[in-house]
């Protein structure tokens, strides 16, 4: 963990922080938005706030132009289809079986890494990966191996399985821009790109949901106050952080802090029920934590 600069592990920390808000978020919108619906409102939301500070990078001598096939791919795979699909593993998973894929990140960061960007994971990163994957199974299973034994894979675990892949592809290619000169760019413009061109083909994803006359909203205080929160925390805050991030210490040790979302999940669900800390959440963060000093201690994947 001393190799890694404390910024970039407060950048990490806080985007895993607004990631279990935003689960728990879209649990509680589960029956009040469908779920293309919620992404799209979500995403149109986030795109309007950071229009006045990003809308530069659309000028015709932006260099955005000659990156839009980059662009489309990152729209794609970090911002349209990974939300989409969260969402829409909520509505048939259940949240352990979700969260539990989810952390299966790592392994799919090393997969890619390997076969796309010939980064060959050396046994540091590897053993990592299974002790921080046994921190989130001791989680999810409070404890009791029964729990993890009798789950029943559903759809909505196969479209968050789709998801993390996604996302591990997104943040490889965010560790590696090539030709693209976007680190140099304000960082608003970096990510209204990306919001811009993940909007566009959540618009697309939710025409679909429009036509087979499934997309609704309910209005409420509530609902509004959580689209909010997710448009602007887990959406604005949360990806610039996790670029931050990945640029730091690189896309395979940044998955390790992913293994983090369903410990504070888990410690803010219990915090809204009222419900006091066990003591396997103080050791499954040890072991996630562990987790995340072994796999950085040797990294081969920095930019």
């Amino acid at each position: 963990m001393s190799h890694i600069p404390l910024s970039t592990i407060f950048y990490l920390v806080t985007a895993t922080v607004l990631w279990a808000g935003n689960a728990i978020a879209g649990r509680l919108l589960v029956g009040s938005v469908s779920p293309i619906t919620l992404s799209a409102v979500r995403w149109a939301i986030a795109a309007i706030i950071l229009l006045p500070l990003g809308w530069k990078v659309f000028k015709p001598s932006s260099a955005l132009w000659s990156n839009k096939k980059r662009f489309v791919l990152l729209g794609l795979f970090g911002v349209g289809s990974y939300n989409v699909l969260l969402y829409l593993a909520l509505q048939t998973s259940t949240p352990i079986n979700v969260t539990l894929i989810g952390a299966s990140m790592p392994i799919w960061m090393l997969i890619i890494g390997a076969l796309l960007y010939q980064t060959r994971p050396n046994p540091l990163q590897l053993f990592g990966a299974l002790v921080s994957l046994l921190g989130v199974a001791l989680v999810l299973s409070r404890g009791e191996m029964d729990v993890l034994l009798n789950l029943q894979v559903v759809v909505g675990d196969l479209l968050i399985m789709l998801a993390t892949i996604l996302w591990a592809l997104y943040s490889w290619m965010l560790s590696r821009p090539g030709k693209s000169t976007e680190r140099q760019w304000p960082w608003a413009e970096f990510l209204m790109a990306q919001v811009f061109a993940g909007l566009l083909w959540t618009g697309l994803f939710d025409g679909f949901e429009v036509m087979a006359g499934h997309a609704y909203i309910e209005f409420t205080p509530l609902t509004v106050l959580l689209i909010l929160f997710v448009a602007i925390g887990p959406s604005l805050i949360a990806y610039r952080c996790w670029g931050l991030g990945v640029n730091g210490a690189g896309p395979t040790v940044a998955a390790f802090f992913a293994n983090l979302i369903p410990l504070f999940t888990a410690v803010f669900s219990a915090a809204m029920l009222g419900e006091p800390p066990h003591f396997y959440h103080g050791f499954a963060f040890i072991l996630i934590a562990l987790g995340i000093a072994v796999s950085s201690a040797r990294r081969k994947d920095r930019s």
